[in-house]
């Protein structure tokens, strides 16, 4: 927030013992392409919190043991190189913790690294600015598309945010305790957002951000989560 971004939302995953914030960027000026919302290079960001205090005694205790108090200070390095800044854990921890909260076993596997990555798709040239087309891609060179709620292309509830998500690939985790088993790891989504409404007369080449459907939708969020987060334990088709 000290760079501008501001807070646009949060949303709140009780099963997971989640809640989450996103954050739009600031306005920026980009010369031939105007000043507003989401028009320079700057993406959305969102940031998520596992609520440990809601988690039983046992699986608190187990983060507890892992975390340690000056942990946090490496948390962005530990992101970016994607490693662990805690002893690798156990498979009996992990699976405690898939009892109550897959996100928070996520967690502890992959610590602070990238969950997922978003893609704007209408910001993207030709055929591909299309999430239906984009669909039918990654469909015929053979990817995984996520089944959310039985649908792989998810909508909001005003049709002006429609998703698409790829399968996330799993790797072979070695535990603590020698137990190897295959983990999902991050994944990635495809986004379109349409014009809103009072904007459907502007033309095509001078739609900006603003102009189109801005926000997360939290029945959309609840399933992709869900579904992307069980795959270790459920396959996709």
């Amino acid at each position: 927030m000290d760079y501008g971004y501001k807070i646009g939302g949060r949303l709140e995953f009780p099963k997971n013992k989640v809640q989450l914030v996103w954050l739009s960027p600031p306005d920026i000026h980009v010369p031939g392409d105007g000043h507003g919302l989401g028009n320079g290079p700057l993406p959305r960001l969102v940031i998520a919190e596992l609520l440990v205090d809601e988690l039983s005694p046992e699986s608190q205790e187990i983060i507890r043991k892992y975390l340690k108090p000056e942990g946090g200070k490496q948390a962005i390095l530990s992101s970016t190189l994607g490693s662990l800044i805690w002893e690798k854990p156990t498979s009996a921890d992990f699976n405690q913790l898939v009892k109550e909260s897959e996100y928070a076993a996520w967690a502890l596997i992959h610590g602070y690294t990238l969950n997922h990555l978003a893609v704007a798709v209408h910001r993207l040239k030709h055929r591909l600015s299309d999430i239906n087309y984009v669909q039918e891609y990654f469909q015929d060179i053979g990817f995984k598309l996520n089944k959310v709620g039985g649908d792989i292309l998810n909508e909001s509830e005003d049709g002006l945010l429609l998703q698409v998500t790829l399968a996330s690939e799993k790797v072979a985790i070695e535990f603590a305790d020698g137990v190897t088993e295959p983990i999902t790891a991050s994944y990635i989504e495809f986004v379109q957002r349409l014009v809103l409404p009072q904007f459907k007369d502007v033309q095509i080449d001078e739609i900006k951000e603003f102009h189109r459907r801005e926000g997360l939708e939290q029945a959309n969020a609840n399933r992709i989560m869900q579904s992307a987060l069980s795959q270790h334990k459920n396959e996709t088709n």
